[in-house]
């Protein structure tokens, strides 16, 4: 890869406008990529349960365990980019993995899918990180449009998320292209999909990153050339011959369990370490930080029932109607949320705007619980639906696909702005483990996420389709209960907060 004079990097933070061009290029990367990510993650508990015949509660446990991984990793992708790579090795490298694993799961999904998942995982923690840390390079420190281009690079994941996640898992069904694709094919058809997205998505990168500058090249270019290649070669052996080892992992959940101990406390004992070389400014708004990190991982624990509990509950429990369109239930469950926020996020932001002309915009604090309210609102409605059900535990898409909508509205709230304050609360040095800690966070919520769904799913397993309809409902309102608790301590706390901030908005 081409490296480019640090001196453009002043030139590119200058641009004119609201956007500069880069961050479309990284935007329809990040958006094929995306499409690879959610439509396998949309596969993953229905494949495991209908392809694997895992019973739902051990499905649950390996979702969160995989999703635990994917996240955890990213912490360790953000690290290795920080001190090695550079940002575009590292996205490279996680890109290549990627593909790598979607096609294994393409040739063979039932014999390789903890090999193939394996691969996914290593490459998306080398990829995501590091895309958005180059997303806010973009911006100089305080540049008040920082917001609105975090703001588009959030809607161009949510447009990937929105087709991968509605396409891949009604191809692996069969409920799309089953003219065309043979019935024992269609989910070697779907994962191959994913794969053939991940291709474009780093086509688009590499035919774009000269325009990107000095950002995103190796920490290390001062070191001796031979050096810097063994410190880069020892990076991607190290993530190949750890892949055995994540396979093993993942496919027993107990190892999960002791990684989860182990990471998150060697996380925070590393960050006080280099806390040591910030000033007590810089280091309160880490704290401050940590506090949207720690909250952060309570909202994905209920959201990303998504992928586990919800997709389960989609395959049994709801029929086939949205407005009256003909749908595929699981489709819906992964893409709902995806079609909201791109319709939604620039009304969102306008309301926002509109606020703050008038002085009577939300600090970022008060927002991230605003985000928990509208959550708790949103499992109300996810147990609502049990009253609408039929004999045979049948219930409306219609009243679940609105639960989603509002759901919607507060992922508005916490998640864009989350990537964006992590960029402004931290130093300049820390800026990609940080990131990394943001996806860490949402790694224990994949994980607290998939205990939450097994234990649903325990409730109700030899239970008929109308029982568990209602042990997953109540499991649903429990849920909500915990979400408004979590949104009104956020709100309460949020002046404490908010003077750790030193500023920051």
């Amino acid at each position: 890869m081409e490296q480019v004079p640090v001196s453009d990097l002043e030139q590119i933070q200058n641009f004119k406008g609201k956007y500069p061009k880069q961050l479309w290029y990284l935007f329809f990367s990040e958006m094929w990529e995306r499409f690879c990510f959610y439509g396998m993650r949309g596969m993953l508990t229905f494949f495991m349960v209908d392809q694997l015949f895992m019973n739902e509660r051990v499905a649950n446990l390996q979702y969160g365990a995989t999703q635990a991984f994917v996240y955890a990793f990213t912490f360790i992708g953000g690290l290795f980019a920080d001190k090695i790579l550079g940002y575009r090795k590292s996205l490279f490298w996680g890109g290549l993995l990627m593909i790598v694993g979607s096609l294994i799961l393409a040739a063979d999904p039932k014999n390789f899918f903890f090999l193939g998942i394996s691969f996914t995982i290593i490459g998306t923690g080398f990829f995501k990180p590091n895309i958005s840390t180059m997303v806010g390079s973009l911006y100089k420190e305080g540049d008040p449009r920082t917001d609105a281009g975090f703001s588009l690079f959030y809607a161009g994941i949510n447009v990937g998320a929105l087709i991968g996640g509605y396409l891949c898992i009604a191809i692996g069904k069969g409920e799309m292209m089953s003219s065309v694709v043979p019935a024992n094919l269609t989910w070697n058809v779907a994962f191959g999909l994913a794969a053939i997205v991940m291709v474009i998505s780093l086509l688009t990168f590499t035919q774009t990153q000269k325009s990107l500058g000095s950002i995103g090249i190796s920490p290390i270019l001062h070191l001796p050339k031979s050096k810097k290649r063994v410190y880069e070669v020892l990076t991607y052996a190290g993530s190949l011959i750890i892949i055995p080892i994540i396979m093993m992992m993942v496919s027993k959940t107990e190892y999960t369990d002791y990684f989860m101990f182990i990471i998150g406390p060697c996380t925070i004992l590393y960050l006080l370490y280099e806390m040591r070389h910030f000033s007590v400014k810089e280091n309160k708004k880490l704290c401050a930080a940590l506090i949207f990190i720690v909250f952060s991982i309570f909202f994905w624990a209920f959201f990303e029932q998504s992928g586990g509990s919800l997709s389960l509950f989609a395959a049994n429990n709801l029929d086939n109607t949205v407005l009256g369109l003909k749908l595929d239930p699981n489709g819906v469950n992964n893409a709902a949320n995806s079609f909201f926020v791109i319709i939604f996020a620039a009304l969102v932001g306008i309301v926002w705007l509109w606020m703050a002309k008038r002085k009577i915009e939300p600090n970022t604090v008060v927002k991230f619980g605003l985000g928990f309210l509208f959550l708790a609102a949103g499992f109300w409605i996810f147990y609502y639906t049990k009253f609408f059900a039929d004999a045979n535990g049948m219930t409306s898409l219609d009243l679940f696909t609105f639960g989603w909508f509002v759901i919607t509205f507060g992922e508005l709230c916490l998640s864009p702005i989350g990537m964006s304050i992590m960029t402004k609360l931290s130093p300049q040095k820390l800026q990609a483990v940080m990131m990394g800690m943001w996806f860490l966070a949402s790694a224990y919520g994949q994980y607290f996420a998939g205990l939450l769904g097994a234990n649903i799913a325990e409730a109700s397993e030899d239970a008929s389709n109308a029982q568990k309809l209602i042990v997953y409902a109540d499991g649903y309102q429990q849920l909500a209960l915990y979400a408004l608790i979590a949104g009104v301590v956020m709100i309460a706390i949020s002046p404490l907060v908010k003077k750790l901030m030193q500023g920051v908005k």
